[in-house]
């Protein structure tokens, strides 16, 4: 089987759009690692492509709290972006958000997805820390993260650990959006980057009124 694997969206809808009609049409199933919401311009439109389009969608921590954001006061732009996340979506969108899992088991157990840490919420866990993660794996094959914004994999004694990197806000020096295609016939990942229209995302944050270092960072990677 063919996965197409994604994360860390953040309400960027151009670079959401760009790796959707990039993921090779022999892929079979695409998996969201979470935090489809949060920074970004267009949450709901993120929100929605990302429930069309992907069979497994994890909770990230943008997603369970913009329902409450008030824990992000000392980051400007994350406040910002999860007071507007709060006002477009509502509904439907919103409980389903808010019901998401923050890791589960996938393709029979195989597969250990989580938005962040395994065991510890809302730690980051960077390519070095990448060797920390397989005491957790004894009874997996492979297990993919996000949370970091930074792409890469590891094979750890003979265990695959995958971050597919961000779509909508990389943090890695690389402007382009990242995401992976897993073969789980030989665990082998192609990591993928592909360019979008970032002016397109600049206007749409001054349209939002969110803060011009949403947009500015996109340039960079950062």
């Amino acid at each position: 089987m063919k996965l197409a694997v994604i994360s860390d969206v953040h309400g960027n809808l151009p670079a959401l759009e760009a790796v959707l009609d990039d993921i090779p049409g022999d892929v079979d199933e695409t998996i969201c690692l979470g935090d489809v919401v949060g920074y970004g311009p267009k949450p709901l439109e993120c929100v929605r492509k990302v429930w069309q389009h992907c069979d497994v969608v994890l909770q990230g921590n943008h997603d369970r709290e913009f329902v409450d954001p008030e824990g992000y006061t000392a980051n400007r732009q994350a406040m910002a972006g999860l007071r507007f996340t709060q006002e477009k979506v509502k509904g439907e969108y919103r409980e389903w958000l808010q019901n998401l899992p923050r890791r589960t088991d996938y393709l029979d157990g195989d597969i250990l997805l989580a938005h962040d840490h395994p065991e510890e919420v809302d730690r980051y866990v960077t390519l070095r820390d990448f060797p920390e993660v397989r005491p957790y794996l004894d009874d997996y094959e492979a297990c993919f993260l996000g949370h970091t914004h930074v792409q890469g994999e590891k094979v750890v004694d003979d265990r695959l650990v995958l971050n597919p990197g961000s779509v909508g806000q990389p943090r890695d020096r690389d402007f382009r959006a990242g995401y992976a295609v897993v073969d789980t016939s030989d665990w082998t990942t192609d990591l993928h980057r592909v360019r979008y229209n970032i002016d397109e995302v600049r206007e749409q944050v001054a349209w939002a009124g969110l803060p011009k270092e949403t947009a500015e960072r996109l340039s960079y990677g950062r």
